[in-house]
């Protein structure tokens, strides 16, 4: 099975199942010389854990990174890091009645039609708990750009219709942590958990966007032709497995703009040549213009719900009602803020070292 395998130059290659005896990631090519510790990852992790609110599945898992390899006395050494998540809450038997029967939404169906066989417990490699590895990669990702001034956050600016107004990057800062749908604003924030909880006594699940944000990325990161920022990071969105569209900038409404609308115009601010605009959400061409990147994912409602769904005994070949039992978010998008966070931080300190903004002597000094 190949594709486990994410980026260049800095990359992570993810391992392990949902109900397996661990996940986990090794992330190579993160430069000597980075002060790392357990904490540094814990953090990140603790924002995707199970548990935390009423917006998450009930499963209760501490998510406790082992780092086993790569680091040494709180420094990196400049080889593979590998860190491993035990699973301490899997109840693999809660999806024995569906052995034979694939969920709507999920893709138990095509690994079976591509492999011939597939682990049944929570989707296996399929589930959402494949993220823990990115979310830990993401979190070394995170703090070596931040060494460089960049900052990557993300929040929620749509849930089960609910849109959020304008807000800040302060707010977005500030706020995010402090509502249980991870929203800046606190009044759209009150009335999507409403329909959360809607969805949930429903037996029924919600989608919604997410924003993801990164501050401080030099202008000139990326490549022109193939290896355009904009494409790497659509790719690096899109691998998550709720991601069903993705947008950058402007993004689709771009097709209703002219030319003269959609062109980020180039003024001086301090001797320097700028964009006075950011329609194109930070990248153009390819590559990085300098201001911030903003991209957007619309993530689809959580597949496993409670209500009947029409599917297929595969061993009796006969159609068969199904209600999908186990524990389960209502909704994606609050836990899906630090794996976007992630994922874009991957890219940008791919693309960083691989640009030779980032080498061993930079981390050194």
């Amino acid at each position: 099975m190949p594709g486990n395998t994410f980026g260049h130059s800095f990359r992570i290659t993810s391992w392990g199942e949902s109900h397996g005896a661990a996940v986990g990631v090794v992330v190579d090519g993160v430069p000597a010389g980075l002060e790392l510790s357990g904490a540094d990852v814990q953090k990140e992790l603790n924002r995707r854990r199970p548990g935390q609110s009423e917006v998450s599945t009930p499963r209760a898992e501490s998510d406790t990174v082992e780092i086993l390899s790569g680091v040494f006395e709180g420094i990196t050494t400049g080889t593979p890091v590998s860190m491993l998540v035990r699973n301490r809450n899997a109840d693999p038997g809660a999806y024995d009645y569906i052995r034979n029967i694939p969920r709507p939404g999920h893709a138990d169906l095509f690994y079976t039609e591509k492999y011939g066989v597939r682990d049944h417990r929570g989707g296996g490699r399929s589930s959402g708990r494949e993220t823990i590895g990115r979310v830990a990669g993401g979190a070394i990702a995170k703090k070596l750009l931040m060494g460089f001034g960049i900052e990557v956050f993300a929040h929620v600016i749509e849930l089960g219709g609910v849109k959020a107004g304008p807000v800040t990057f302060g707010d977005i800062r500030s706020n995010v942590e402090r509502t249980a749908v991870r929203c800046a604003d606190p009044e759209a924030a009150e009335r999507m958990l409403r329909q959360v909880r809607l969805a949930r006594e429903e037996g029924d699940s919600i989608g919604g966007i997410v924003e993801v944000i990164a501050t401080g990325v030099p202008a000139g990161i990326g490549e022109p032709v193939f290896g355009k920022l904009d494409a790497d990071i659509a790719g690096a969105l899109m691998s998550i497995g709720a991601v069903k569209g993705v947008e950058i900038g402007a993004g689709f409404e771009c097709a209703h703009m002219k030319g003269s609308q959609m062109n980020d115009a180039f003024v001086l601010e301090d001797g320097q040549i700028v964009p006075e605009s950011n329609n194109a959400g930070g990248i153009t061409g390819g590559l990085s213009t300098g201001l911030p990147i903003i991209c957007r994912a619309a993530v689809k409602p959580t597949p496993s719900i409670s209500k009947p769904q029409r599917s297929v005994d595969m061993a009796a070949m006969e159609e068969v009602d199904i209600e999908i039992h186990g524990r389960h978010d209502p909704a994606i998008p609050p836990r899906m803020v630090p794996v976007a966070e992630a994922m874009l931080a991957l890219v940008l300190a791919d693309h960083m070292i691989r640009s030779g903004r980032i080498n061993p002597d930079h981390i050194r000094k």
